[in-house]
């Protein structure tokens, strides 16, 4: 599979699990405590394909460099917003609001990802090259799942 196509249809799956979660309510709390797990699994195993494989090749072009940075440090803000989820309670007041702009910056770095990201890598690589890259990604993906114990979704 090619590397962007893969990456655009993890982004798919992602930004319907959240339009999912954002209409949950406070009283909702084992619907939310299962999607906001499914989704930080989702995003988890994402985040180690881009960043082993994706964001690394990407980088190595001088024209792509500074977006790619920029992706790395999205990552990280979305982390700190999951790890802040994780700690509470999926009923505190805070907890919506919370995952509201959690999702708002994931949409954001998305739309950035499949705008001028993605345009920079079908610039800078070949057919060839995202075919050989998005196998190296679905075997890493398929890895890490294992490793984290995240069940493969379809």
């Amino acid at each position: 599979m090619n590397a962007i196509a893969m990456l655009e249809a993890d982004h798919k799956k992602v930004k319907a699990l959240l339009t999912e979660l954002e209409s949950t309510t406070e009283r909702g709390v084992k619907t939310r405590t299962e999607l906001f797990a499914t989704i930080k699994g989702e995003l988890t195993v994402h985040e180690v394909i881009e960043e082993e494989i994706f964001y690394p090749a990407l980088k190595s072009h001088p024209k792509a460099k500074d977006i790619v940075l920029e992706g790395y440090e999205e990552h990280h803000v979305v982390d700190l917003l999951m790890s802040e989820l994780e700690s509470l309670d999926v009923s505190d007041e805070t907890w919506g609001a919370k995952a509201l702009v959690m999702k708002e910056n994931i949409e954001h770095h998305i739309g950035e990802e499949e705008g001028e990201m993605f345009t920079k890598a079908r610039q800078v690589f070949d057919r060839q090259e995202l075919e050989d890259l998005g196998s190296r990604m679905a075997k890493r993906k398929t890895s890490a799942q294992q490793e984290l114990g995240i069940p493969v979704s379809s």
